[in-house]
C-alpha cells in the first residue's frame, strides 16, 4: 500500500494538509525509497507517494488542485516512469515534473527534456542536500507558473470582455448607420436574443494576432455584416413594403426552416441559437453568416414599424415574441447593456 493512505482516507476533511499546502507527489516502487524521499522533503512541502504509475495517475487526478511537483522513479514494474511524466505534462502542464533513475538512460531523458515533458533529471543515490535544493526550486517554479497562469486568465477574461463590449458598440453603429428610426430597438432585441441563447465569449483571439491585426480584422469582419444587413434590408422593403410586421415570422421560418418553428400567428421559437450569437462571440476570422445578417435585417425592418421581438429563452430554444417597440433609449441603456456582459 502507498504510503498516503491515512491522507487519502480523510477525502473532503478540511484538515488535510494537501487542501492548505502545495503539495509533492513522489512515485516509486521501491518502498524504502517511498519512506526517505517523504522524510527528506518533508519539511519543505506535504509529500504523498505512490508504488506505480497507475497508482500514481489516481493520485495525480484525486489532487491536481493541490499538487505542485511530481517525481517518478523510471524503472518501475508494468509502466516506466516517463509514461506517468508524459501523462502529468499532457492534463496538468504547470506541474513541475521530474525524472529519477539508479540506471543510465540517457536517451529516453534527453528526449523527455527536449520535448518538454520533464523538467529535470536526478541521479541515484540522492545527496540530500542536492535533493532539497532541487525540489525548493522546482516549489519555486510551479508558484510562478500558477501565479502566471491566474494573471493570463485574468487578462483573458478582461479581453474577451472588453472584445464584447466593443462588438455591442459596433453593432449600434452598424445599426444607427442603416435605419435612422430607433436603431437601438434592434439592438436591444439581439442582445436579449445573445443573453437567452447563453452567449459564450469570444475565442482569444489576441493570442495569434497582434493588435492592430486583431482591430483590423474585427473593422473588416463588422463591415462585412454592414454588407449583408444593408442588402438584406433592401431586399426585405422591397417584398414586404407595408406594416404587416406578421410576416416577419413567416420570412424567418423561411430562411431558418427547421432551425425555426413558428408556435403563432406573432411567435415562434429558435432551435438554432448560433444565429442569435454569431457576431458577438465568433473568433475573429469567421465572416458573419447571411443567416445573422438576415437575422439583423429583420429587427431593423421592424424597428422602422415601431415594432420588435420580445426573446426568451424556452426548454427547447429562444421564443420570440412580435411586440410594440420601446423606442425610447438612452445611451445608459446601451451602457448597461455592455456592463451585462
Amino acid at each position: 500500500m502507498s504510503s498516503t493512505t491515512s491522507q487519502q482516507n480523510q477525502g473532503n476533511d478540511m484538515s488535510d494538509p494537501l487542501r492548505q499546502a502545495p503539495a509533492i507527489l513522489y512515485v516509486d516502487d521501491e518502498a524504502n525509497a517511498l519512506k526517505y524521499f517523504q522524510r527528506a522533503i518533508s519539511p519543505l512541502a506535504p509529500v504523498i507517494t505512490a508504488e506505480s504509475v497507475e497508482e500514481g495517475k489516481r493520485l495525480l487526478d484525486l489532487h491536481a488542485d493541490s499538487l505542485m511537483v511530481l517525481v517518478s522513479d523510471q524503472r518501475m514494474p508494468g509502466a516506466n516512469g516517463n509514461e506517468l511524466l508524459y501523462y502529468a505534462w499532457d492534463r496538468y502542464p504547470q506541474m513541475v515534473r521530474i525524472l529519477t533513475t539508479a540506471y543510465s538512460e540517457l536517451e529516453h531523458t534527453i528526449d523527455a527534456v527536449n520535448q518538454g515533458k520533464i523538467h529535470r533529471y536526478l541521479q541515484k543515490p540522492w545527496d540530500i542536500s542536492a535533493l532539497r535544493m532541487e525540489l525548493r526550486q522546482a516549489l519555486e517554479l510551479a508558484r510562478l507558473r500558477q501565479d502566471h497562469g491566474l494573471l493570463l486568465r485574468e487578462k483573458l477574461l478582461i479581453r474577451q470582455q472588453q472584445a464584447v463590449a466593443n462588438r455591442i458598440a459596433m453593432l449600434y453603429s452598424l445599426c444607427a448607420g442603416l435605419v435612422m428610426e430607433a436603431p437601438m430597438v434592434a439592438v436591444e432585441a439581439s442582445l436579449a436574443a445573445a443573453v437567452s441563447a447563453g452567449l459564450n465569449p469570444p475565442e482569444p483571439d489576441w493570442l495569434l494576432m497582434n493588435y492592430s491585426e486583431l482591430v483590423s480584422a474585427e473593422a473588416f469582419r463588422s463591415a462585412g455584416l454592414a454588407t449583408q444587413m444593408r442588402s438584406h434590408l433592401a431586399r426585405l422593403e422591397q417584398r414586404c413594403p407595408g406594416s404587416e410586421c406578421e410576416q416577419v415570422l413567416l420570412l424567418l421560418a423561411e430562411q431558418f426552416g427547421n432551425a425555426f418553428r413558428a408556435t403563432g400567428p406573432d411567435s415562434g421559437v429558435f432551435l438554432n441559437l448560433q444565429v442569435l450569437t454569431e457576431f458577438l462571440e465568433a473568433p475573429v476570422e469567421r465572416p458573419v453568416s447571411s443567416g445573422h445578417a438576415f437575422w439583423m435585417a429583420c429587427l431593423l425592418w421592424l424597428s422602422k414599424r415601431g415594432k420588435s421581438l420580445d426573446m426568451t429563452g424556452v426548454a427547447d430554444g429562444v421564443e420570440c415574441t412580435l411586440v410594440a417597440a420601446d423606442t425610447e433609449h438612452s445611451m445608459e441603456q446601451l451602457a448597461a447593456w455592455i456592463e451585462q456582459f
